[in-house]
C-alpha cells in the first residue's frame, strides 16, 4: 500500500475518532486542505523511517511540523490563524488527544 493511501486511511480514522469524542472539526480527506493532507503523509513517512517511534515521538514530529509552519497554541483550532489546542507537549495533552497518536501508529503498523 502506498504512503498516500495509508495517510488517507489514518486521516479518516482520526476524523471518525474525533467525532466519537464530539470533535466535529475534521473534514473528509477529499475536502481536507493541502496542509492537512501533507501533515498526514508526513506522519506516515516519519513512522516508516522510525518504526520503533511511539506516540510521544509521533506527536513531537507533528508539533515540530506545525511550529515550523507558524502554528501556535490556541484554544480553538483555526487554519487561517494557525492555532491549535494540541500545540503543547505530549505529556500535557488530555488522554483523548494522546490516544489519537496511538491510533495513527497502530493503523500504519497494521497496513505496512
Amino acid at each position: 500500500m502506498d504512503t498516500v493511501a495509508i495517510a488517507r486511511i489514518c486521516h479518516q480514522a482520526n476524523k471518525a475518532y474525533c467525532e466519537a469524542i464530539r470533535d466535529f472539526s475534521q473534514v473528509d480527506w477529499e475536502k481536507a486542505s493541502d496542509g492537512q493532507r501533507a501533515s498526514a503523509i508526513n506522519g506516515v513517512l516519519f513512522h516508516l523511517a522510525n518504526p520503533e517511534a511511539g506516540p510521544e515521538r509521533s506527536h513531537n514530529n507533528w508539533l515540530r511540523e506545525k511550529q515550523e509552519a507558524g502554528w501556535v497554541y490556541g484554544a480553538i483550532k483555526s487554519e487561517p490563524e494557525k492555532t491549535h489546542p494540541c500545540c503543547i507537549p505530549y505529556e500535557q495533552l488530555p488522554l483523548k488527544q494522546q490516544l489519537k497518536d496511538s491510533l495513527f501508529i497502530s493503523i500504519i503498523r497494521t497496513l505496512i
